[in-house]
């Protein structure tokens, strides 16, 4: 029985667990579109191609053994899509991009939309490769995947020219070979263990960071074990956020500066030591540093590590945990956490005169509380998609569990909002799904509503617009003076008019007691909707509180 190239793409995809692919339409990657239809796969038509690749992302961070996939048309389908690669890249993401080529049997001739779609993925994927063959486009998406989610995983991209997707061929000539989207798990040696645990038994004041590679371990429940276990002093970043359980007591928030640079120890779990730690000078620099990763490679970026554990990180922990508890538990860091957890309440108390401020414009805090008080109790999945409003956010959202929390990551790419909350709702149908904005992230794929829209998600975004790109201003008017700020100036646009005419709920604030009104009514719309709250302009141009003109 005959069959098109797309339709084996399609078979393949299927085998690999994938549910839906995102995409743009383009006439070179079409025959995929033909074959989902047949294997029953989703097709999720957004209104860019960045926005494509973001939803693929987030699909693979919301659902841990499965990859998402983007299909990308050729020529400027593909640049479109390299900036969500980039993002999948530093945010290790297992994705699989699929890109469109002109006919094979005309390259270099010239074609639409034909260029070297390869050399441009390849800095920013861990394979990059191109199918010339209908009968073997199986085995290369399953070379693609098994490259994206091995070791310490990240994005694939694979180019199908166009004659080679919609060539024809005869089922029985094609080998679907079997496709593992959990790479197995690697476990670090016991030795690797016993020298960590002996650095570790020397220390008074011992801190715990917990970040990305965590997360693709799937280390949370071991982590928590970890902490329970010792008690250790522990913060999060990245996409750490939500691996330790709310309410635990060892999880620290405001005072980590002050922990960083006093601790004698640092257990670097799934974190690298980049900008985020300026590059380990947070770290004094007598203090020992434990690191834990998925592939050694990443071990002892920017500073040495005094004892490395090579691995998966939740069976590094667990086995952990499984010593120091059989060695009759001698790890107890009790007295230095309660030093924190106090300091870390004195330092809230302070910070309770901004999460309650009344002025309008709205203080930006009180916008955060008025969202965490809001998404209490609710099961709700949170959306970063911003500079300052990301940051405000938090030092005073809690992240409820695992997986309920993603922004821009290490890139710092805005405009993840709406596309990774594309794939959130489409994933997590039985969740709510907050984006919170910055009026300058807004701007760059809010056009994704009109997504949202037709496919019916009700998904609620919030604004607050501070008609700049605050986090570029501010420095730019400390550095160069008020009077020379430019390129940071924003209007005070009436985006949730923009979400109205598109279909959506729109709401609109500016006092700091509406806010909590207008979110439930946009989340009880049923819609797509947006809250656009008139936020506080921090910026020292002799205009705060007021916006530009």
């Amino acid at each position: 029985m005959s069959v098109h190239g797309g339709q084996l793409a399609a078979r393949a995809l299927k085998q690999a667990g994938v549910e839906c692919i995102f995409t743009l339409s383009g006439g070179h990657v079409m025959a995929i579109y033909d074959g989902c239809i047949d294997e029953g796969i989703k097709i999720i038509d957004v209104r860019h191609e960045q926005a494509a690749v973001h939803a693929a992302d987030a699909w693979s961070r919301l659902n841990p053994g499965k990859i998402g996939c983007a299909v990308l048309t050729a020529g400027p389908g593909v640049t479109d899509g390299v900036t969500g690669v980039a993002n999948a890249w530093r945010a290790n993401s297992p994705i699989l991009v699929i890109g469109g080529q002109g006919p094979f049997n005309n390259m270099r001739r010239g074609s639409l939309q034909e260029m070297d779609h390869v050399a441009v993925m390849k800095p920013i994927t861990k394979w990059a490769d191109t199918c010339y063959s209908t009968d073997r486009i199986p085995d290369y998406i399953e070379m693609a995947v098994r490259h994206a989610v091995s070791g310490n995983p990240g994005p694939s991209f694979l180019e199908i020219p166009m004659d080679v997707l919609s060539g024809v061929t005869e089922w029985d000539k094609v080998r679907f070979p079997k496709i593992r989207t959990n790479p197995p798990l690697l476990t670090p040696s016991q030795v690797e263990i016993d020298e960590a645990l002996a650095i570790l038994a020397t220390a008074e004041r011992p801190v715990m960071m917990v970040g990305t590679s965590a997360k693709w371990s799937n280390a949370g429940a071991a982590i928590q074990e970890f902490i329970a276990a010792t008690h250790i002093p522990t913060f999060v970043n990245g996409m750490g956020r939500g691996l330790v359980k709310p309410g635990t007591p060892e999880l620290l928030n405001r005072v980590r500066k002050e922990a960083i640079t006093k601790c004698d120890v640092f257990i670097c779990a799934g974190v690298l030591l980049d900008f985020r730690l300026a590059y380990g000078h947070t770290i004094p620099a007598n203090a020992k540093i434990i690191q834990l990763d998925i592939e050694n490679e990443l071990i002892g970026t920017n500073r040495s590590a005094d004892a490395a554990v090579v691995g998966n990180l939740s069976a590094a922990f667990k086995i952990i945990t499984e010593t120091i508890r059989s060695e009759g538990n001698k790890f107890d860091f009790s007295a230095w956490s309660k030093k924190l957890i106090a300091r870390e309440n004195e330092m809230e108390e302070a910070f309770s005169s901004q999460l309650n401020s009344d002025e309008v414009p709205i203080d930006p805090l009180r916008l955060c509380r008025e969202i965490r008080d809001f998404v209490a109790g609710k099961d709700v999945i949170l959306i970063g998609d911003g500079g300052d409003i990301v940051a405000q956010a938090s030092k005073v959202l809690p992240v409820p569990e695992e997986n309920c929390w993603m922004d821009p990551g290490p890139l710092g790419t805005l405009g993840v909002g709406m596309p990774f909350a594309l794939a959130a709702q489409l994933a997590k149908p039985e969740k709510r799904v907050l984006i919170i904005y910055g009026d300058g992230a807004f701007g760059l794929n809010g056009f994704e509503y009109d997504t949202a829209v037709r496919f019916n998600l009700p998904i609620v975004g919030i604004i607050g617009n501070d008609a700049a790109w605050g986090q570029m201003a501010r420095p730019q008017a400390e550095v160069y003076g008020a009077e020379r700020v430019v390129a940071t100036k924003l209007n005070p646009t009436r985006y949730d008019k923009i979400v109205e005419a598109m279909g959506g709920h729109g709401e609109h604030c500016t006092r700091p007691e509406e806010i909590r009104p207008a979110l439930e009514r946009a989340f009880a719309s049923g819609k797509p909707a947006l809250v656009n709250v008139d936020m506080r302009q921090d910026i020292d141009t002799g205009m705060k509180g007021s916006t530009y003109t």
